[in-house]
């Protein structure tokens, strides 16, 4: 089965890859959509302009796409990066969003390819556990939810991590694994890296109530080996 990964950088679209590769899928290609804007109703957003260096690492082919922000025109607009490849299916990282999963379901219905969501549904404190205990590296890049400060912004999930995210679960309702849009991620590291992605240069844009840890520079080092 060949098919092509809808990759954000985040941590659920590359454990779908994992996940995919454990299946025996072969990953041909990751497709990027650059949107326009944060809103999007679609795509990631954070840092989503640094997965070239992601792809590298893997070293995967990826496809950039820019999207013109407009919530139809996006739909158009990833129709169009899918159907510029030849696969078998698309793979995608979704958990619990029942509309981008019935979109790219539906552009792959269209273009006659399966549409396949490894992570649907999974709890969201056991897809943590299971990342950190395959040797993930994630951190987090945004955060829009009640209970979230600025100090989360750049924070490495770990196992202290998830048991504040856990307690903020319990006192204002969140999923854990931001999949109500609370905070989004970026992954450095993972089983699949050859390199490891290395920080060199971010900074944290807080706005009292939400927040966005932008990377401005970053390189890939030489080995998976911590640098």
């Amino acid at each position: 089965m060949e098919v092509a990964l809808l990759f954000s950088g985040g941590k659920d679209s590359v454990y779908a890859l994992w996940t995919a590769n454990s299946f025996g899928w072969e990953a041909k290609v990751l497709l990027t959509m650059l949107p326009a804007s944060d809103s999007s109703y679609m795509f990631h957003r954070p840092n989503v302009e640094w997965t070239p260096l992601q792809a590298e690492a893997m070293g995967l082919p990826l496809i950039m796409q820019k999207s013109s922000g407009e919530k139809d025109s996006e739909l158009d607009d990833l129709k169009s990066l899918i159907q510029s490849v030849k696969v078998d299916g698309v793979v995608t990282g979704a958990l619990g969003s029942e509309y981008q999963k019935e979109k790219v379901d539906m552009i792959c219905e269209e273009l006659g390819l399966r549409s396949f969501s490894p992570l649907w549904h999974k709890d969201g404190e056991m897809l943590l556990k299971d990342m950190l205990d395959a040797g993930f590296e994630v951190i987090i890049t945004s955060v829009s939810a009640e209970g979230f400060d600025e100090s989360w912004l750049g924070r490495r999930i770990d196992d202290e991590c998830i048991k504040e995210l856990l307690k903020l679960r319990d006192r204002y309702g969140i999923s854990i694994a931001g999949e109500g849009g609370e905070m989004e991620t970026f992954v450095l590291h993972s089983p699949m890296f050859k390199k490891r992605l290395k920080i060199l240069k971010s900074e944290k844009r807080w706005d009292g109530v939400r927040g966005i840890f932008k990377i401005t520079d970053a390189k890939l080092t030489g080995s998976s080996n911590r640098a």
